[in-house]
């Protein structure tokens, strides 16, 4: 029904404006009796085999939902009925801001992709707090914190402070995007002299409150071997409890387009299936290069239970998803799931 219905619906409009009505669709879902009942019945799929404790939390299936859908965390118990066992908010920012201006999303239907440079669009951790204090989260939720366009790489550090202090009391873990193409200056931040400045001060601040919040680093697929080594090895030695790899990339690699119609859209980071794999060897590499030592969050391109079972077969200790969501629908949840849980069943035989 997705796909013959939903979707050409949804595709009709721009994919900000249908990125807006799916969130207001998931409102009026919460005014219609047993409609949450009927979604969880749905699209939930339950097995032991499924379950995981990474980062000392405990997981009721390893498929999460990626940074970007809920910018704002307002919608993060809807998304969990439809069987995601953690959400990712945001990206948020100590102050709320507008992003790019518009157009800033696009659709590469053949090719399964989007292009976004959204600008990290939000209305501000205070804002994000205030949701997360009126409505209980019913989900393991993962606040994905940036600084704001305005403030320089020199004072990001008090920005990335900001966040984590004002959201760590509502969250359960963190992730620190330090990765997003779309905001001037922000993948510098990759470089482990910066990374560690920002992320010294978050594992110090920490300590000074009473419950253990994991905090993870969030990479591009496009960051150099070498900035990645450095990565690695400063999160295993500072005490940082993992990576979600990656974010979008610059490049344009998979496209089925002419090069015209890519110079059209211009600048933006592209998820989907032509990021797949590309993701899939970063994950390897990650996970090679710190001796599995280190746990990983696998994202990018993820459109089925068999490309989401090779992240796991890669070392990924659990996944996310986002475009899949789009192009697939939410019924992908579930198919991953079932995937999962019945490759493991038979590896047991």
């Amino acid at each position: 029904m997705y796909k013959r219905i939903i979707r050409p619906i949804l595709f009709s409009f721009n994919p900000e404006t249908a990125h807006n009505l799916t969130l207001f669709a998931l409102r009026i879902l919460r005014y219609i009796p047993f409609a949450r009942a009927i979604v969880r019945m749905s699209f939930r799929k339950e097995a032991p085999e499924l379950e995981r404790e990474v980062f000392g939390l405990k997981f009721k299936n390893p498929v999460g939902l990626a940074g970007g859908l809920d910018k704002n965390g307002e919608f993060y118990n809807d998304l969990a009925n439809f069987g995601f066992s953690f959400v990712e908010i945001g990206s948020l920012t100590p102050e709320p801001q507008p992003g790019n201006p518009r157009p800033r999303l696009f659709r590469v239907v053949k090719d399964r992709a989007i292009i976004n440079r959204m600008g990290i669009n939000n209305k501000g951790v205070k804002n994000a707090v205030g949701q997360l204090k009126k409505t209980r989260p019913e989900v393991l939720v993962a606040g994905n914190i940036s600084k704001n366009t305005s403030s320089i790489n020199e004072d990001a550090a008090k920005d990335y402070e900001s966040c984590f202090a004002l959201l760590y009391d509502f969250v359960d873990m963190f992730v620190i995007n330090i990765s997003c193409p779309n905001v001037s200056g922000l993948s510098e931040l990759q470089d482990v002299s910066f990374l560690s400045d920002i992320v010294d001060k978050l594992l110090d601040l920490r300590m000074y409150f009473d419950e253990y919040r994991p905090v993870l680093i969030k990479v591009s697929p496009d960051i150099s071997r070498q900035q990645l080594d450095e990565i690695i090895d400063y999160s295993l030695m500072s005490g940082v409890d993992g990576i979600v790899a990656g974010n979008t990339t610059r490049t344009r690699d998979g496209l089925s387009l002419p090069q015209e119609k890519i110079d059209e859209i211009g600048n933006g980071g592209m998820s989907g299936a032509p990021l797949f794999s590309k993701s899939l060897s970063l994950v390897k590499y990650i996970s090679d290069k710190s001796g599995g030592k280190l746990p990983i969050i696998g994202v990018g391109g993820i459109m089925s239970g068999e490309q989401a079972m090779q992240m796991l077969d890669a070392g990924a200790s659990l996944v996310e998803i986002y475009s899949g969501f789009i192009y697939e629908g939410p019924a992908l949840v579930k198919r991953i799931n079932k995937h999962i849980a019945k490759t493991l069943r038979e590896r047991k035989i």
